[in-house]
């Protein structure tokens, strides 16, 4: 037979016992209604709403890894990366195979610039990821960590793998963009401190001036360049390229066919080739034409330029027949060229393919307008010299 004393305990264990279970079914409740709450605050794009109800949630019961994980990516989704960072941080200690909360730790460490503890994240989700948008999320961030520390190498290595990853993500091509625009200029930089009077600055220096329309400049340099160095490769080339730039008293197509046959001379070059059969084409001396842009495509047959170009002599030539493939080529190594679809319309409006000639020129204004908004944008400023000259129209189209 049990005491009363006995008894009494255990009374008092049982109530604090029924206590405990009360407590812990009124906190389950509650932690239901802010789980909801949360989930459909974040439905309706209320990040403040769902960020207070996960907030509640983890006081409720702070040990949870997955509540943690979703307030550090509420505050990341919310830009408040300092506090969202003891959040994840948590997440990932309590339980570390947590899906992708590692991940997202390492990115808010790179937006707060601490990028040594952000590599280790970074690295791996970029290499191993099977989430593309993750990926490229982490390739960003793991470039400019890796910009940031300094480490020129490795930024560029990402930076190749992203631009042929993404080869059309404006936000890449910014980012890959900077970085190779600023080691371009620390290696001229370099170049004109450790050989100020050398070849190569004064080459360097020439497609500075040739990149920024300054081509009078351009061709004093060129100039010196091939008194010191006759025979260099390339130079004579843009040389030529700088005087089909020119306007004023000169000569500037005989002067720089000159260049360019000497340049052909010398090295055979297609890209010679193609800009002397420019210069006859634009002069009407469409024979003549027609056999140096043969030359440019023989055993380069992607050279969609010097294609355009051989198909424009033979049509002056009265040719659209043999002037056909010639486009078609063109068109399978670059679909998006105006002039090209314009070219063709041409080429089916002489074969009397009055269909096939409307959707050329169809397809010519949408890719003409098109155009004229890059460069617009482009107009802003020239960013390199350009490798041959480009096949535009020789009157307004109409």
């Amino acid at each position: 037979m049990r005491s009363p004393g006995t008894v009494v305990t255990l009374a008092i264990l049982l109530c604090d016992t029924a206590l405990a279970a009360s407590q812990a079914a009124d906190a389950d409740r509650q932690a239901q209604h802010y789980f909801e709450e949360g989930e459909k605050a974040i439905a309706e794009n209320r990040l403040d709403a769902a960020s207070q109800a996960y907030e509640k949630l983890a006081q409720i019961d702070p040990k949870v890894p997955e509540v943690r994980a979703k307030l550090g990516l509420l505050y990341y989704m919310q830009s408040r990366c300092a506090e969202a960072v003891p959040q994840l941080r948590t997440a990932v200690q309590l339980k570390p195979g947590l899906p992708d909360a590692g991940t997202l730790l390492a990115i808010c460490y790179a937006e707060l610039s601490r990028y040594s503890e952000a590599l280790p994240g970074l690295e791996n989700a970029f290499a191993h990821s099977p989430d593309a948008k993750l990926r490229r999320l982490t390739g960003l961030q793991l470039l400019r960590s890796y910009i940031g520390l300094g480490r020129k190498e490795k930024a560029v290595q990402v930076a190749l793998e992203l631009s042929h990853l993404y080869p059309d993500d404006p936000e890449i091509l910014y980012d890959t963009g900077h970085l190779f625009g600023d080691l371009a200029y620390s290696s001229m930089k370099r170049l004109a401190a450790v050989a100020p009077d050398s070849v190569w600055v004064l080459e360097a220096s020439g497609e500075k001036y040739e990149a920024q329309g300054a081509y009078e400049a351009a061709i004093v340099q060129y100039r010196k360049v091939i008194a010191l160095e006759p025979a260099r490769p390339d130079i004579h080339f843009r040389l030529g390229h700088a005087l089909l730039a020119t306007t004023g008293a000169r000569d500037q197509f005989a002067e720089a066919l000159g260049e360019f046959q000497k340049e052909y001379e010398l090295s055979g070059s297609k890209s010679a080739a193609y800009e002397i059969g420019e210069i006859y084409r634009k002069k009407g001396q469409s024979e003549k034409a027609r056999q140096y842009f043969a030359l440019a495509i023989k055993d380069q047959p992607d050279f969609e330029e010097a294609q355009l170009g051989l198909a424009r002599a033979l049509l002056q030539l009265d040719q659209p027949a043999q002037a056909l493939p010639h486009l078609q080529q063109a068109l399978k190594v670059n679909p998006d060229n105006d002039v090209s679809h314009y070219q063709m319309a041409q080429v089916y409006s002489a074969l009397g393919n009055t269909a096939a000639k409307a959707q050329e020129l169809q397809e010519f204004q949408r890719l003409r307008q098109v155009k004229q908004a890059q460069q617009a944008l482009l107009s802003q400023g020239q960013f390199q010299v350009s490798d041959v000259t480009r096949q535009t129209l020789d009157a307004p189209a109409k």
